[in-house]
């Protein structure tokens, strides 16, 4: 994606100490949450998900699968059968069927991006009807992130959530994937968190350097009648007083991280998702003493970008993607016990998303090329028992659904009609849904809307 300088600017802000801390000074005076908290974690999966073999049929259409997906296929006895479903997770994600059976997870079938509803026939006819520069990396974690399919995005949707409810009870957007679009607002900067470590301290404060430490004091406890001046001392004083309850949360231990465990042999996870994760459930433990009665995160996973060895010549239940899918199972179950430990399994719900799906056909080199729509998975307890929304295309390759004859499917789901169900959850009134989502207007008409998620 592409920023300007002034972007730049503004996201890099949020990552500074004092930009970081003075989102929690901000945040820290909103009234204490109540029982309405809630929650919305997204996770990026940088680099194309192959989510055809994420969620896999395993009715009459899995012999059509095998046939189309060549190098990468995987066997039916290897899948992790989802129960009273006819699909099945990949073999390495084992870990979230307990919260399947629990009837907090759900699936999105054939999700991406889309400027106007296109069918095979209209992608072919209608160029101008396409989102911009398909199957490109940044153009399309961009589109994913920003919501304008045909053009560059200079703010995000979760972002623009926060402009919408900061002014009342919604604290900032906190990105512990650093610095990119999808949290950027229009009148908010995010909070940009590490995975490990913590945030700067005011350097010598409490190393013994007494004139330093005499000089921020008098800084803070500035009154000489100048209103301009005592308002910027009493914010410095107020951020470097917040840092103290940030980094005890970044570099401290809670009694979630407990649950952040391998399943099968109880060994603490150390992936940096995992970490990610466990910094989440920490904030939201916090909540209270932070202020927040909503909070947003990104969350973010690398290395799907698998053109080669996406599987193992002679086990296709193994290799590069399934080492990322199961990190990536094992973190969730691990955020979605620490949510349950909290009393808020219910109040918080985590979605992926990714730059684009990969190609049906796998290559000669066991791997996926770049494509479009893909499967998706969403987390909470509130999420409706046993969902799956969207439709799982047509698996012949230049089929009804195939743009080309490798399995580049045109998406049946609108990010607005998956993102925008979670945000409307999650409290964003429906006035305000054409502001977060730019294109709201075509995806809320002709039988279009927000997928139906969650529990009536």
């Amino acid at each position: 994606m592409s920023l300007s300088r002034r972007d730049f600017v503004r996201l890099t802000a949020g990552t500074g100490a004092l930009a970081a801390l003075g989102q929690f000074g901000r945040t820290a005076a909103i009234a204490a949450p109540t029982g309405s908290f809630r929650a919305m974690v997204g996770i990026f999966l940088f680099g194309g998900n192959d989510g055809w073999n994420m969620v896999i049929p395993t009715d009459a259409r899995h012999s059509a699968y095998l046939a189309s997906r060549g190098s990468v296929g995987i066997p039916r006895t290897s899948l992790t059968p989802l129960t009273n479903s006819s699909y099945a997770l990949h073999p390495a994600m084992a870990a979230l069927r307990p919260i399947w059976d629990e009837g907090a997870l759900a699936l999105v079938l054939n999700a991406g991006t889309l400027f106007a509803p296109l069918t095979k026939a209209t992608y072919q006819s209608r160029t101008d009807l396409r989102p911009a520069n398909l199957m490109s990396h940044s153009d399309e974690q961009d589109h994913w992130q920003g919501l304008r399919a045909r053009e560059t995005s200079r703010d995000g949707f979760l972002g623009r959530i926060a402009d919408k409810m900061s002014g009342g009870s919604l604290p900032p957007v906190i990105s512990l994937a650093g610095a990119t679009v999808g949290v950027l607002g229009r009148q908010t900067t995010p909070l940009i968190l590490p995975s490990s470590g913590g945030l700067p301290a005011r350097s010598g404060f409490t190393a013994g350097g007494t004139a330093k430490n005499s000089a921020i004091t008098a800084l803070g406890s500035n009154a000489d009648g100048y209103a301009v001046l005592d308002g910027v001392a009493g914010d410095v004083t107020r951020s470097y007083d917040q840092a103290v309850t940030a980094n005890t949360i970044l570099a401290g231990t809670a009694p979630t991280d407990a649950f952040f465990v391998n399943p099968t042999t109880g060994a603490a996870l150390t992936s940096d998702l995992a970490k990610q994760l466990m910094i989440v459930a920490r904030m939201i433990a916090a909540r209270g003493t932070l202020g927040h009665a909503r909070q947003n995160f990104l969350v973010s996973q690398g290395g799907y970008d698998t053109h080669s060895g996406q599987v193992q010549a002679g086990s296709t239940a193994t290799g590069l993607h399934a080492n990322l899918l199961g990190d990536l199972a094992m973190a969730m179950a691990g955020f979605h016990k620490a949510m349950g430990s909290l009393g808020l399994a219910g109040n918080v719900t985590s979605f992926t998303m990714s730059d684009f799906g990969r190609t049906y056909l796998g290559n000669g080199q066991s791997g996926t090329d770049h494509a479009w729509g893909s499967n998706h998975i969403v987390m909470g307890g509130d999420v409706a028992p046993g969902a799956v929304l969207g439709r799982y295309p047509d698996p012949v390759l230049g089929g009804a659904d195939d743009i080309t004859k490798e399995g580049r499917f045109v998406p049946a789901v609108a990010q607005e009609e998956y993102l925008g169900a979670i945000a409307r959850w999650h409290g964003v009134a429906d006035a305000d849904l054409p502001y977060v989502f730019p294109n709201w207007s075509t995806w809320s008409s002709a039988g279009r809307g927000p997928l139906a998620l969650f529990r009536a």
